[in-house]
């Protein structure tokens, strides 16, 4: 089955460099959307677009869509890059799954650094606990992806006013609070909490388009 390339780019490269305020261009639709909707690129010194998750590299920006569907032809977005950039550029043919696990990666540090400020518990128990306490009001309840149906039923209801995020395995959390498995976590409301929502919308969007931000 063919795979439908990118549009064209225009004559009007926008990057980093062109574009000020909250909105950029993605390279592929020419749409102007939020960063966070976005992930930009830099050119490494051998034309390879690096994917650059935290937009901290140095260098020039190029941004496309977060969606995994607009990474899977490399070749069109080689082409796409060596345009905007007006120098030779290539794509890894495993940019999509590359950038999915930056994505993972960068949630889960979040809810690392949540805990180590303590501002994040684990495990049925200690999360029930948090939540009937009101805890979890403006929070983030994460569910492992392979918690059973009871189980995310019995905490869920007591979730009142916290966003509940499902995109990760229990391995992938309980890794991160040094357990073999956690099926349960929570994020109490602030700072860290608002920082992991947009990350996990953004990872969500890249695997399922139709998603909307949580």
């Amino acid at each position: 089955m063919s795979r439908k390339k990118p549009p064209a780019l225009d004559d009007r490269p926008e990057d980093d460099a062109s574009e000020t305020g909250p909105l950029r261009r993605c390279l592929a639709s020419g749409e102007h959307l939020p960063k966070a909707d976005l992930v930009r690129f830099v050119l490494s010194p051998d034309g390879e677009a690096v994917p650059d998750i935290a937009e901290r590299l140095p260098g020039r920006g190029f941004w496309l869509r977060a969606e995994r569907a607009m990474m899977a032809d490399a070749g069109a977005l080689g082409r796409l890059f060596a345009r905007a950039a007006r120098q030779p550029a290539w794509v890894a043919p495993d940019l999509a799954d590359r950038i999915e696990r930056l994505l993972v990666r960068r949630c889960l540090d979040r809810i690392g650094l949540a805990r180590r400020t303590g501002q994040a518990v684990a495990g049925a128990d200690r999360v029930a606990a948090a939540l009937a306490r009101g805890l979890g009001r403006g929070g983030i309840l994460i569910e492992a992806a392979d918690t059973s149906p009871a189980g995310r039923e019995k905490i869920e209801r007591l979730a009142e006013g916290a966003t509940v995020v499902d995109l990760f395995t229990a391995d992938e959390i309980g890794a991160v609070f040094g357990r073999e498995r956690t099926m349960h976590a929570l994020i109490t409301a602030g700072g860290h909490a608002d920082a992991f929502r947009a990350d996990a919308a953004r990872l969500g969007r890249f695997r399922h388009p139709a998603a909307k931000a949580a």
